[in-house]
């Protein structure tokens, strides 16, 4: 399974419901504390009922609707690309179109609501059949499905497999179920919520990286991801069976050295021996762990990782989670995988960023992964295409996430994106803005009536001062840094200039 859309209301700072579409990889920007973050944690609380690396409490709620008594917070994941076959109770296949379990448009929708942030009620959102005669069949045991079968005499190939008669019931009535969008709540009872554990085994696996996650030089993890791995890889059952057995072999050739030390010591002082006994420790007290504490990576002069710079570390870190998340799916043989990081450019130079975004999207190019990031990093944005990037914005409206397109300018901009997600201003954007003025053959007007300003200009060694406007330039030191006769524009004429191509450009592309 793959997620193809979240919706999130009432959870932190978003009140009314928002949706979001994702792709196999999809890249959320927009200004600080704008609410990127919360999407991801968000699915972490969904996937990982509150055992991940978030906790959802009371906070959790968004404020605004808690003054009006709203206190429910929701959680809804729409999932595509689904198993052609499934269990969902006992050992009988089916699938989710045979059961009514898609919504309207073919994608598994569950809900998670959750009370004043307390337990979690689930529901599956589908166009499932509402006719009284056929409704709730999953909610029933198989006794009131055969009785079903029995009273209105309906011909079934098999009543004792409730898949079957399910099936064999709502062909009967295949004219009149009387189909619509409902939301079948699968938390209470005990058949719905055996659907619940079964659909949970197709889920995707999701581990979140966080930007916060802790890489100081105490971190198990970050000293050497070895040592962590060395708890999980002792934590398996069969290698603790294993031990167990060494151990107990030990301890019984102990034993036998021990009782023939008191045996011959009784010969000399049997006062002595008989005061002594052997204390050898219990199996279960035995700290293998500490037998390979000296793992590590290590650079090839041996400095270990802990030693190494904050971004060495936090590369690793991000690696080694990678690699353990990829562990966890195979060892539980989980169908899919979902890696959520949070800012991966964090302490990273510009190149590494650049290999990392390139790693991700060689990344999703293998089956049933996705991944998920937050950045406020223009290097990362500028590698990737349109359709990975998701903006946050705060409108009229209320707070926005939209695919990008096109804004100012008629074509897609990554220098617009940066513009509007990060407040970025770069000559890089100035100059397209200008050229694109340019080519439309709109300088002239686009000069007219703006205010000018004195400007040296330098040729062929003469100096003459001509008037420009704060584009033009702007423009000029743009494109000859060599000449010093100038005082250098500032940030703030920088914006200036770019915000008055911005309105100037708005106005054109509606006329043109």
């Amino acid at each position: 399974m793959k997620i193809k859309k979240i919706k999130l209301k009432n959870f932190r700072s978003y009140k009314d419901e928002v949706e979001i579409e994702l792709g196999d990889l999809t890249a959320f920007v927009g200004k600080n504390d704008i609410g990127k973050s919360t999407v991801l944690e968000a699915l972490d609380i969904f996937f990982n009922e509150s055992k991940g690396v978030i906790k959802l409490d009371k906070d959790d709620i968004n404020k605004k609707a808690l003054v009006t008594g709203d206190n429910e917070i929701v959680i809804s994941v729409c999932f595509e690309e689904l198993p052609a076959k499934i269990v969902i109770d006992s050992t009988n296949e089916t699938n989710l179109i045979a059961e009514y379990l898609l919504n309207s448009n073919g994608q598994l929708e569950i809900i998670k609501k959750y009370p004043n942030a307390g337990k979690e009620k689930i529901f599956i959102k589908a166009n499932h059949p509402t006719n009284d005669d056929c409704k709730d069949l999953l909610l029933k045991k198989v006794g009131d499905l055969q009785k079903i079968i029995k009273d209105k005499t309906i011909t079934c190939s098999d009543s004792t497999k409730n898949a079957v008669m399910r099936a064999a019931i709502w062909n009967h009535y295949s004219t009149s179920l009387g189909l619509a969008e409902t939301e079948l709540d699968i938390s209470k009872g005990e058949t719905t919520k055996s659907i619940w554990e079964q659909l949970k085994n197709y889920l995707p696996l999701y581990s979140l990286f966080q930007s916060d996650r802790k890489n100081s030089d105490g971190d198990d993890e970050v000293q050497d991801p070895l040592k962590e791995a060395v708890k999980q890889i002792l934590s398996d059952s069969s290698l603790k069976k294993k031990f167990s057995e060494i151990a107990t072999e030990v301890e019984k050739k102990l034993k036998e050295v021990s009782d023939k030390t008191l045996e011959k010591l009784k010969e000399m002082n049997s006062e002595i021996a008989d005061s002594l006994n052997p204390v050898i420790p219990t199996a279960e007290s035995l700290k293998w762990a500490d037998v390979f504490k000296n793992v590590s990576i290590a650079g090839d002069e041996e400095i270990p990782i802990n030693k190494r710079g904050s971004g060495v570390k936090r590369l690793v870190l991000l690696n080694f989670f990678r690699a353990e998340a990829e562990r966890r799916k195979t060892a539980d043989k989980i169908p899919s995988i979902v890696y959520a990081i949070e800012e991966p450019e964090t302490s990273q130079h510009t190149e590494h960023q650049r290999r990392l975004i390139s790693a991700f999207l060689t990344l999703v190019g293998t089956a049933n992964t996705q991944v998920i990031i937050t950045t406020h990093s223009p290097t990362l944005v500028k590698e990737l295409e349109f359709k990975h990037l998701r903006l946050i914005k705060l409108t009229s409206r209320g707070k926005t996430i939209e695919t990008v397109s096109p804004h100012t300018l008629p074509y897609p901009s990554l220098n617009e994106v940066n513009y509007l997600a990060f407040s970025e201003t770069t000559e890089e954007y100035h100059n397209e803005l200008y050229g694109y003025i340019e080519f439309e053959g709109k300088i002239n007007d686009f000069k007219s009536g703006k205010t000018q300003i004195d400007y040296v200009k330098v040729e062929k060694g003469a100096k003459k001062t001509i008037r420009l406007t704060l584009t033009e330039k702007i423009r000029h030191q743009i494109h000859h840094p060599e000449n010093k006769e100038n005082t250098k524009y500032t940030d703030i004429e920088l914006r200036q200039s770019i915000d008055l191509m911005r309105s100037y450009i708005k106005t054109l592309t509606t006329t043109i």
